[in-house]
């Protein structure tokens, strides 16, 4: 069952891999740019076949893949596509103008990337990512408004026996120790709370903020049994010492408060989002992405000092396609109901379409996101130099930040390398 869940995962990043390119593919040839190649994954060739004037491909390495256009830079100052300087750096540029040019035949004059308007290279380029973002889209609103999400819920499914502070990290009561409020009150498991202090209480989120609010407070709770009688009980919210949470309701990692304290432990059940909930919660969730984008510099001495000196991997530290092929594989062997699994799916294959949105949108080469950036600027020069009546500077020669491109793509081909080490030699697991 690991092997399928691995396999499935596999299944679904190829599809978005190649969803990604299709963008790319379809634009270019709506402008009339040709393109010889339509490529998933990197290095030798598996399969291809080639209808038109496009050969289509599958590769052996599943971390990507490309189109290739006629004409991505436009010749250098004298006219000249091909190599004529021994310098590194501008042997770098002279082997990207060429390498763009290498399978140009008659009549691909007019067909050449570069020649297109910039609003046209720049819908070409943001196509890719733009199809990954709508992937992301359509995948989370399956999520949250068909398969629905786990959510805690106004029932009880555990009362504690008695106050336990957080920072003992014991869960058993010692001789003597006060009843929690739950259990003087008479709360059990399988009751539903309906009100508490006189307010109605619609989810758990709300009775939670409530209970916390309440320290020292006598407080009428309205519930209904399980066997669907219903009643009013007391009890007196005792504070305690307990986990600090954040805006969306989750614990922050060493950080504690002195907060109202009922001692239930909810049940979870699923919630099915309606149209505004699920754009609230993807709105949450795109938050979330930029914010770990941003993060991802600072997270580069935890990866080390997880893959050197096998130091606990944080729940949060990066995953790459290998880390995540391997929690596909643990969700599907976990002894989950096949909806729950399914769930979890859907949610990463949403989430990472989201985060390559984000990734390729950065304003650097050889990303779109640095295609588009020299589109634009191309375009406000062309404007500045028509208002001001000067001479049309021509196209931005994208080719000269070639240099800058090697750096990156280094940077980010390092970044892989320890993200992929760290997921096959100190996996992140789940709890």
């Amino acid at each position: 069952m690991w092997v399928l869940g691995v396999l499935i995962f596999v299944i679904g990043l190829l599809f978005s891999i190649a969803w990604h390119e299709l963008g790319h593919l379809s634009t270019a040839k709506l402008f009339g740019i040709r393109v010889p190649q339509y490529m998933v994954g990197f290095g030798r060739t598996l399969w291809s076949t080639k209808r038109g004037e496009t050969e289509y491909g599958l590769k052996a390495i599943p971390f990507g893949g490309y189109i290739r256009m006629i004409g991505m830079f436009p010749p250098g100052a004298d006219g000249r596509i091909t190599k004529r300087s021994s310098s590194p750096w501008r042997t770098m540029i002279e082997d990207a103008r060429a390498a763009s040019y290498e399978e140009l035949q008659p009549g691909d004059e007019t067909r050449l990337f570069y020649t297109r308007k910039p609003w046209k290279r720049v819908i070409v380029m943001f196509a890719g990512p733009g199809m990954n973002l709508i992937l992301a889209i359509v995948l989370f609103l399956a999520l949250f408004m068909g398969i629905g999400i786990p959510r805690s819920t106004p029932t009880i499914e555990s009362v504690s026996e008695c106050v336990v502070p957080v920072s003992e990290k014991v869960d058993s009561c010692k001789p003597g120790a006060e009843k929690s409020p739950a259990n003087a009150a008479g709360l059990r498991a399988g009751d539903t709370v309906l009100a508490f202090g006189g307010v109605k209480i619609h989810d758990y989120d709300q009775l939670q903020g409530l209970i916390r609010d309440s320290a020292g407070k006598h407080v009428d709770i309205d519930v209904q049994h399980r066997d669907k009688t219903t009643g009013t009980l007391h009890a007196d919210i005792k504070p305690n010492t307990l986990p600090a949470l954040d805006k969306d309701g989750n614990p922050i990692k060493g950080q504690t408060v002195t907060a109202g304290f009922l001692g239930i432990t909810p049940a979870t059940g699923v919630h099915h989002l309606s149209v505004g909930e699920s754009t609230e919660e993807m709105g949450r969730m795109a938050g979330h992405g930029v914010e770990s984008l941003t993060q991802l510099p600072g997270k580069i001495p935890g990866l080390w000092h997880a893959v050197v000196d096998g130091a606990p991997r944080a729940q949060d530290s990066p995953v790459g396609m290998v880390g995540a092929a391997r929690l596909g594989g643990d969700v599907f062997a976990m002894d989950l109901p096949a909806t729950q699994q399914l769930a979890f799916f859907v949610q990463m294959l949403a989430y990472m379409n989201f985060m390559l949105f984000l990734f390729n949108m950065l304003p650097l080469l050889p990303l779109d996101g640095g295609h588009i950036a020299g589109a634009l600027w191309e375009s406000l020069r062309r404007s500045a130099a028509r208002l001001l009546r000067r001479p049309d500077p021509g196209p931005f020669d994208v080719a000269r930040l070639m240099p800058l491109a090697y750096v990156v793509a280094g940077i980010f081909v390092c970044f892989t390398g320890l993200v992929m080490a760290a997921d096959i030699i100190n996996p992140v697991r789940i709890n």
